[in-house]
């Protein structure tokens, strides 16, 4: 079983190969300050290189997202309520819309009942 984590940062002795660790100057800004290692602290591009692999875990993956040439965007069934969220955005969930109404048909339809309650009211 896993122990659990006790909430406190690991002590310097429990790390072993730190690369640095962080440091507040004299304005109280918290930054960076690199260990004594010479390769760290060099300011050519292997020194550049060394800084980014010291700092990259490598336990951590880059996992694409699988594509889909039929459909490239993903399915918001949410979308149509919730309204436009850019970091959301993706195919609305709504698959069929309510169908146009033809309004001169309408318009046609009104004036007809209007003439048959009229002829009822003569009668």
């Amino acid at each position: 079983m896993a122990a659990k984590p006790t909430g406190k940062p690991p002590s310097p002795a429990d790390t072993g190969n730190d690369p640095g660790r962080l440091g507040v100057d004299d304005r109280g800004n918290v930054t960076w300050e690199w260990s004594n290692v010479d390769e760290l602290k060099a300011d050519d591009t292997l020194g550049d290189a060394e800084r980014v692999r010291a700092l990259v875990d490598p336990k951590l993956q880059v996992a694409d997202d699988p594509d889909d040439p039929l459909n490239p965007a993903r399915n918001n069934p949410k979308g149509l309520k919730s309204g436009y969220n850019p970091y959301n955005s993706g195919a609305l969930g709504k698959q069929s819309w309510k169908k146009k109404k033809n309004l001169r048909e309408l318009s046609k339809w009104i004036e007809l009942r209007k003439k048959l309650a009229d002829k009822k009211d003569e009668e």
